[in-house]
Order: C-alpha cells, then structure tokens, then sequence
C-alpha cells in the first residue's frame, strides 16, 4: 500500500456535522452567517487574534489582504520559494513582487537581506511560514515599523503554529490561512484572515463586501456596491468540517511534531528541515542533489514525495535577472516526504528506512 504524502483526519464527528448541514437544506449564504459565522468565533478564539473571517481558499485570504492596500506602483517583499499564489497575489492588486532570498536553515525569508531591498515604492513584507516553521515575526515586526510598512503574512502552512509563546496569526496587520484535505486543519477549500489592528471592525466590514462581490448595506433584497469584491466566501459544508478540525488540530500537530522529531533524529542526512516545538509541520523537508533519482526510488517501494516549491522567479511570468543563490538551490534539491497524522510509526520507519538506504549506496 502507497505511503500518501498528505492525508486527512476525519472521524464520525465530520460525517455527522456534514449530514446536519445537507439535511438543513442551507448550504451556502455571502452573508457568512450560520455554520461559518460559529467557526470564525472559533477560530479567532484558537488563535487569539482581534478578529477572523472566513473565504474560500488561502488565495483568496491573500487576495483580500492585499486589497486592503492600495498597492499600484507600489512594491511587495516576498520570497520566490513559496506557491506561486504568493506572488499572484500581488500581481493581481496592481503591485510589483519583490523576490528575496531565504536562509539556508529555515528556508523562510532572509531579514538580513531585506532592508536593502526598501525604497520608498516598497509597502509590505510578506513572508511565508514554511512548512508551518514561523518566519522571524519578532525582526520582520521590527523592520516594518521601522520603515513604516505592513506585515502581511502568509501562514498557509501555519494552523496552530506558534511564536514565542503567541499563536501565528497574532502578529501581522493581517494573517492569511490556507484549509484544504492537504492542510493541518482540513477542510474541502477553505481560508482565514485573522486581523490584528486598533481599526479591525472596520476593516471586518469592508472584507465582508469584499468576499461577497462588493455586497454592502444589505437590507432585506436591496444593497449597494461601494467597490469591486469577488465571490470568496465559504460554504457552510466546509466550516461545519473546520468546527471539528479546529477541535482536534493541536492534537494532529502533536503527532506531526512527533514525526518530525523522528525524521530528524533518523535521517542520515545533513540538509533536513530542523525540529523546533514552535512549528505545526505541514511539510516535513530534505535537500539532496540527486533529487530525481530518490524520489523514482521512493515511488518504487511505495513512498509519495512532493516538490515544495519551484521557486517562483524561475517561472516564465516572474522571471528575473536577479540572482537568489539559496531559493535556486532548495528549488533544485528539495524533497518534501509523507507528513500526516495518520502516518505510523511502521510507516515512518520504512520511509527513514528507505531514504537511509539510497543515501548509503
């Protein structure tokens, strides 16, 4: 039987959920009321933010995110090793991505490499929680109030991750959550925006408009339209799915940093994604230059593996004279192996097995 290189956790809890709403004959509402209203309340309790509000995919959490800001003719810090909707974002609310490498431990953003990418065109930083290993908040924090810009963070990757004692999400002007059957939290599409400024309700009431196609003032049938908004907001069957995720997610992490902590300890390999309580292991990652045939070795004894990322700069969209040395060696190198809780010791152990052995040929 295949080792699957993700793999949701379900349980009768999401069955029963799912037949309360089918049964209920309400589905879906722009209005985010019922099923998804609870499961934000939830969430922002979870996380520990000023405010939470649901949209269909992380995609759209970045898009709204960066709609808040007027971004034309203005420049966004991103780093190229991320899913392109990172940089897609950006593209798509009149700003210029900025690439910056990462550092070769974490293979988050690079803060010492930032501030000489700063001008004054420059309006976000916006790094990646990779793998679900928190960026540095505490520097990027520091550097953005410094030269007056907006932390937006993508923590995709990131479901009950932790900084310092705080809950990602609590940080950034604006947090951007991906949920998706590949994800910590699982959930058919999904995304969170969690909200972090003296002016949240504000904001909560634009991004409402915003996720339901501009939808504002809304009185029985009549409404108004203040500004171009998008068809992002959830589905009922999805958050009634987060509701019980939610319930079980620090528990499904747990088991992740426990397999974490195994492949660390196990693999002979010295380029690996480091073990740190901190992370909620989405991904767990290796670097090796004979990258093809691992993986085609990996296949044959049953084991997934994945490619996280191809740096975004390389692709013919982004593609830059700019040199970022570590992004394009991870990009040439990087394995991601099975990460899921419902991953066995025996099957961790053949995975470690395995990899052991082609490293040993």
């Amino acid at each position: 039987m295949r080792i699957n290189l993700f793999e949701p956790t379900i349980s009768k809890s999401e069955e029963k959920k799912i037949l309360q709403v089918l049964r209920s004959k309400f589905w879906a509402s722009g209005s985010g009321t019922g099923t998804v209203g609870i499961f934000e309340k939830k969430f922002n309790q979870y996380i520990g933010s000023k405010d939470s509000l649901a949209v269909n995919s992380g995609t759209s959490a970045l898009n709204i995110a960066l709609s808040l800001i007027n971004l034309k003719g203005k420049e966004v810090l991103i780093p190229s090793l991320s899913f392109v909707s990172t940089a897609n974002c950006v593209l798509r609310n009149g700003g210029k991505p900025v690439f910056v490498d990462v550092n070769s431990n974490d293979l988050s953003i690079d803060t010492t490499l930032l501030e000489e990418k700063i001008n004054s065109k420059t309006a976000v930083i916006l790094p990646v929680h990779f793998g679900g290993l928190p960026a540095q908040l505490d520097t990027l924090t520091k550097i953005c109030k410094k030269h007056n810009l907006l932390l937006i963070e993508d923590a995709a990757h990131a479901s009950g991750a932790t900084f310092k004692n705080k809950k990602v999400g609590t940080h950034g002007f604006a947090v951007c959550f991906s949920f998706h059957p590949v994800k910590n939290l699982s959930m058919p599409t999904g995304g969170m925006i969690t909200l972090n400024t003296k002016d949240h309700q504000k904001l909560r009431t634009r991004i409402e408009s915003l996720r339901w196609c501009g939808i504002s003032n809304r009185k029985n049938d009549y409404y108004e339209i203040n500004e171009l908004g998008d068809n992002y907001y959830m589905n009922e069957i999805s958050a009634a799915i987060g509701i019980e995720q939610l319930k079980k997610l620090d528990r499904l992490n747990k088991r992740r940093k426990i397999i974490a902590k195994t492949y660390h300890t196990e693999l002979k390999i010295e380029e690996k994604m480091p073990y740190d309580e901190n992370s909620s292991y989405h991904l767990f990652w290796i670097r090796n230059k004979n990258r093809e045939n691992l993986r085609k070795y990996l296949h044959s004894v049953g084991i997934q593996t994945g490619i996280h990322y191809l740096p975004i700069h390389k692709f013919n969209l982004y593609k830059t004279k700019e040199k970022l040395p570590v992004t394009e060696s991870v990009g040439n190198e990087i394995i991601t192996l099975p990460m899921h809780a419902n991953l066995s010791n025996s099957q961790v152990d053949k995975i470690i097995s395995h990899v052991n052995k082609f490293l040993n040929k």
